[in-house]
Order: C-alpha cells, then sequence, then structure tokens
C-alpha cells in the first residue's frame, strides 16, 4: 500500500511565529481527503506545530522532521505551503535534506508559487521530483495512483515532472466546478492543537474560491481562475459538526472574496444561523461587499461573524485605480462604519510602496486612516509576485531584501521610488500603527460593544504588542538591507504575467450564475 506523507514546513514570517497560535494546514488537508479516499495511506506532519510533548513554542526544527519522516517511512512526500513564495526557500532545503535520508523517496511540490515556477523549480532543484501545478484536490490522487500502478505519468493532467533530463510538463488540470467533491481531510489533525483569537479551537475553510475583480498585484486570483462557491447548506452542517463533534470555536475563512455573490452568502449566514451552533466568523472581503449587503449585515452579526479584515490597501484615489482596486475612499470608510454598527470588528490593511510616496505621505495616510477610523490596522508592504501584472510595473526597482523567506508582505524588500530611506519608510509604518492603536478610540473600545467584540479587541492588541516590539528589534539587530542592490528583473528574471491563469477552464459550467455576483 502507497504511503504518503504530507508535510507543512515551518514558516519564518512573523505572523506564524510570535502569536503562539496555529491554524491547520487547509491545503494539505484539502488533499489529503481525496487520497485517503483513494485508498492510500495518508498522514501529515505540521512542522508549524511545536514537536509533541515539547513545552516551547518554536517550530519543529528541519532535522526533527527529516527524523519524523524516517520514522514513518512514506513512499511519497507532498510538501505545500500556504505561504508559498516565502516559504519557498524553506521546502528547498528541507527537500535536500529528505532526499539525503531517504533516497528512493519522491517528493511532490505543490502551492501558488511552485505552480508558476515549476520548470525553473525542476531545472535547478533536483531534490523535487513532480510538481502539482493548480488545484490539487483531483491531481494529487490521480498521480500518486499512477505512481502506484508503474504507469507513465502522461496522462496526469495539472503536473510537470523530469524524464530522461527532460522537462515535461502536462496540460493544465481542470478547474474544479464543484468545490464540494472533494472532502477536507480533517481525521488528519488533532483539533485541540489547534486555536486561534485567543485559545479558541479553531479550522479554516473556503466558502468560495477566485475573485472576478482585477487588482494588478494579487498573487491568487489567477491561481483560482473564477469565482466559484461551495453548497452554502452543506458547508453550514459541516462547520456545525466540527463544533459539535470537536469543540471547534472559531472559523477563519481563507476565500479572497466569500462574500462575492449575495445570493450564495445570505444561504450559507441563514443555515449556519438554523444550525443553533455558537461559532465565530472571521475573514477578510471587499469593502464593497458590506456596503451591498448593509441590509442583511444583521445576519453576519447573527451566524457568527465577528471581524472582517478589508484590503482598502491605499487611502489614495489615484493610486487604487492605477492599482485596479474597483474601491473609493469613500466606500471604505462606510463600510467601517456599518460594520461598526452591527458589532462586527474591522480591520483595515494598508500597503506601503506601490508608488512613489514620501514623508508627506505617509502623514497623509495616518491623518486619512484616522478619519476611516477602522478598529484595527495593519501596515503591510507592496511584494511582486512574477505572474502578476503589478510585477511588470515594478521590474526595474531595486531589491533591498534578498532573503525571500521574508518576502511575507510585513518587510520591506523593494526600495522606494521616492527619497525616503528604508529605515524611515520602517519608521512610519511602526508609527502609523502605533498612533492608530493607541488613539481614544480605540482604547475606549477595548471597554465597549459585548463580549465577543471586546475580546477581539483585546486579543488583537495583545497579539499586536508582541509583533509590533518584535518587528522593530528584528529591524534594528537582524535585518540587513542591500544598498545596491539588483533590480527586480535581475533577482527574479522577466515576468511571467503572461501565465498568470492557472488552470483550464472546466467543461461543464460552473454552479454559479454571473448574475449572483451582483444580486
Amino acid at each position: 500500500m502507497t504511503r504518503v506523507l504530507l508535510i507543512n514546513p515551518p514558516h519564518t514570517a512573523i505572523g506564524s511565529r510570535i502569536p503562539r497560535e496555529h491554524l491547520p494546514p487547509l491545503g494539505l488537508l484539502a488533499v489529503g481527503g481525496p487520497l485517503i479516499d483513494a485508498g492510500f495511506v495518508v498522514e501529515l506532519l505540521d512542522a508549524e506545530l511545536p514537536p509533541p510533548g515539547s513545552a516551547g513554542h518554536a517550530a519543529m526544527p528541519l532535522g526533527r522532521i527529516v527524523r519524523e519522516a524516517r520514522r514513518r517511512r512514506p513512499d511519497i512526500v507532498m510538501l505545500g505551503h500556504s505561504g508559498s513564495s516565502s516559504a519557498h526557500a524553506t521546502v528547498l532545503a528541507l527537500a535536500a535534506l529528505l532526499k539525503l535520508a531517504l533516497p528512493r523517496l519522491l517528493v511532490v511540490y505543490g502551492g501558488v508559487h511552485p505552480t508558476y515556477h515549476f520548470d525553473q523549480i525542476l531545472r535547478e532543484a533536483p531534490q523535487i521530483d513532480i510538481v502539482v501545478r493548480g488545484e490539487g484536490e483531483a491531481t494529487a490522487p490521480a498521480l500518486v495512483r499512477a505512481l502506484a500502478d508503474g504507469r507513465p505519468l502522461d496522462a496526469v493532467r495539472g503536473i510537470a515532472f523530469r524524464r530522461d533530463g527532460e522537462l515535461i510538463a502536462t496540460p493544465a488540470a481542470e478547474m474544479i466546478a464543484d468545490l464540494d467533491a472533494h472532502r477536507i481531510g480533517w481525521e488528519l489533525i488533532d483539533h485541540a492543537r489547534y486555536s486561534y483569537w485567543g485559545g479558541k479551537r479553531a479550522v479554516v475553510v473556503q466558502f468560495a474560491r477566485g475573485c472576478p475583480y482585477l487588482c494588478n498585484y494579487c498573487g491568487q486570483r489567477g491561481f483560482w481562475t473564477r469565482w466559484r462557491h461551495r453548497d452554502p447548506v452543506k458547508l453550514a452542517k459541516e462547520l456545525a459538526r466540527l463544533h459539535r463533534e470537536h469543540g471547534v470555536e472559531l472559523v477563519n475563512f481563507a476565500d479572497e472574496l466569500p462574500t462575492g455573490s449575495r445570493k450564495a452568502w445570505r444561504a450559507f449566514l441563514e443555515a449556519l444561523i438554523a444550525e443553533h451552533v455558537p461559532l465565530l466568523l472571521v475573514g477578510s472581503t471587499r469593502a464593497g461587499d458590506i456596503v451591498r449587503d448593509a441590509d442583511i449585515l444583521h445576519l453576519y452579526r447573527r451566524a457568527g461573524v465577528i471581524r472582517f479584515l478589508l484590503g482598502i490597501e491605499s487611502v489614495d484615489e489615484p493610486t487604487l485605480k492605477a492599482i485596479r482596486k474597483g474601491a473609493t475612499p469613500s466606500e471604505d470608510m462606510q463600510a467601517i462604519r456599518l460594520l461598526r454598527q452591527h458589532g462586527i470588528v474591522s480591520m483595515a490593511t494598508c500597503m506601503i510602496g506601490f508608488n512613489e510616496e514620501r514623508d508627506a505621505d505617509y502623514w497623509r495616510t495616518l491623518r486619512s486612516l484616522w478619519r476611516y477610523d477602522p478598529d484595527q490596522v495593519q501596515l503591510l508592504f507592496a511584494t511582486p509576485h512574477r505572474w502578476t501584472p503589478f510585477y511588470d510595473t515594478v521590474i526595474e526597482r531595486r531589491v533591498i531584501q534578498p532573503d525571500t523567506r521574508r518576502w511575507d508582505y510585513k518587510h520591506q524588500v523593494l526600495e522606494a521610488p521616492g527619497s525616503v530611506p528604508p529605515w524611515r519608510v520602517f519608521m512610519w509604518s511602526k508609527a502609523i500603527e502605533l498612533a492608530m492603536q493607541l488613539r481614544p478610540k480605540a482604547l475606549m473600545r477595548l471597554v465597549s460593544g459585548d463580549a465577543d467584540f471586546r475580546h477581539a479587541m483585546h486579543w488583537y492588541t495583545r497579539m499586536g504588542r508582541r509583533v509590533w516590539f518584535h518587528e522593530v528589534a528584528q529591524f534594528l539587530f537582524d535585518t540587513r538591507l542591500l544598498k545596491n542592490g539588483p533590480t527586480l528583473r535581475e533577482f527574479l528574471g522577466p515576468s511571467l504575467a503572461a501565465s498568470e491563469y492557472a488552470l483550464a477552464r472546466p467543461r461543464r459550467r460552473i454552479p454559479i450564475a454571473a448574475a449572483e455576483l451582483t444580486e
């Protein structure tokens, strides 16, 4: 019987290490369920978690991962991580160690980053045997079945591999039309080891995949190709079962746009309300959908929605148009007000580095955010992905952070096109976050609102304080930036934007009417 070991490698991102809480690796679980149902022996090794019996919070070191893999003696290891690009260097290092310890092992690598860089990976990384391109739920079982039967891999769509020194890429896999056709392998995890939101037992799910909007910096939109959603009632029942059988208290939506269809999202909210389970829901969405749903936001709250992250990205309208965000500052402000009126926490993320910014622009950003009045704020840095149109707009800018493990949106990786040096860019980002979290209105919300709202504010304040001080210390004592680094083109290579759409359109229609997106 073919044995498959799914490995979630450790990540170096600040968010992965500081909160001391961990969410299950949804991507690997989504592949694991179909593999189990296909009859294979499947295990999960989540190296983001500390080793069993460890008193600390540190992730599993690479040597320990290799020892665990040797003990489990898999035929195939499948590697993937939600922090796809910033985890890539770690994946390569781990794969090399696994090959040394288990020479007959087959290493399969999947995710967003390898989907677009499969040819470079297979040319430069002999420790990677096969790359899965695009969604893996149908591809992974087909691949493992072909390997187990000793059949040629040419008939498996959506993969790339080497044969006799030649790189072979099969036709793109079809986009999955029915997201309920492949179940998540929840039995692969111990739910007691995963928590979020201050110790609440938590899972990650997707209601929908894809996004119809054209934000030029988004690394996910082209990967999922087209917006689709799960059956609202089936997902509500699945979440209710996870609460009743495994004590799950919080659900984190990994969607780019869970609210894309008002009709489908409302059906999900009503189905979850009917289940009578005390779940809390957090996720990300667009401000425009919140404004659209002003008349049903009470259903959001009744169903358990406690926070939505709104990627406002910029407070400057010309910048929003340049990055094709499809939003306006007035809409962003209205969405924040509407969420607050219904007891839902708003987190606004704002990105630095889309265009030329000077000290006066950072000051204007702070004043605008103060006026927007979100409950929580994160400052992020524009980070280029080779397969996005944004990459072309910054391809001649210089790289100041050569360690791709820090290309996680929390570190500045490209020089600022203006006259502001990196130390001052960093200072402005931390000063804006500090000023926003310490302003009187934000402090008052620590003691106002219902218990769930107050808990959300207290949890984020505690976590944010740890992250903020850690980031400052890291910048001062553990950051080495290049003064005259290579251009982005020299560092990563030419644009891959022509390959942005990773999947083939399905032969049958996706079960979502276009009208639903605006209903």
